[in-house]
């Protein structure tokens, strides 16, 4: 009797158990589902509609365009795109050519500088020394 008083016990401790477990899945998955839906881009792109921004990527690879649209992953669309080409010998110095590249479309993961083309100048380094 004991004997089967026990393994009840067990069995109802068992589904007691599991049903609490898929309860507390339950409300994780809702709440992240909640927290999905907050999810807002940090980057506002929209004053940049229209206008010639310059992208960086990682790689380094760099274009400029007329920004046509964003998404809140920061994929962008951009038209009369200009890829600015790398010095084969050395890969982080840009040379003066440039291709046409029309119409792209640039994958978020992989920007990592977004900057407008009015306003902007080169400066120097100022952490190089000059001696």
């Amino acid at each position: 009797m004991k004997l089967r008083i026990r393994h009840i016990f067990n069995k109802v401790a068992y589904l007691e158990f599991h049903r609490l477990v898929k309860n507390i899945q339950n409300t994780n998955a809702s709440t992240e589902h909640k927290e999905r839906k907050k999810k807002e881009s940090i980057v506002d792109l929209s004053r940049y509609l229209e206008k010639i921004i310059r992208v960086k990527f990682a790689g380094g690879r760099e274009v400029s365009g007329i920004l046509k649209g964003y998404d809140p992953l920061v994929n962008l669309v951009l038209d009369n795109t200009t890829e600015y080409l790398r010095d084969p010998d050395d890969p982080f110095k840009l040379t003066t050519e440039t291709r046409h590249l029309g119409l792209v479309v640039c994958r978020g993961t992989a920007v990592i500088l977004i900057c407008p083309m009015d306003g902007m100048e080169s400066i120097p380094n100022p952490f190089i020394s000059h001696e």
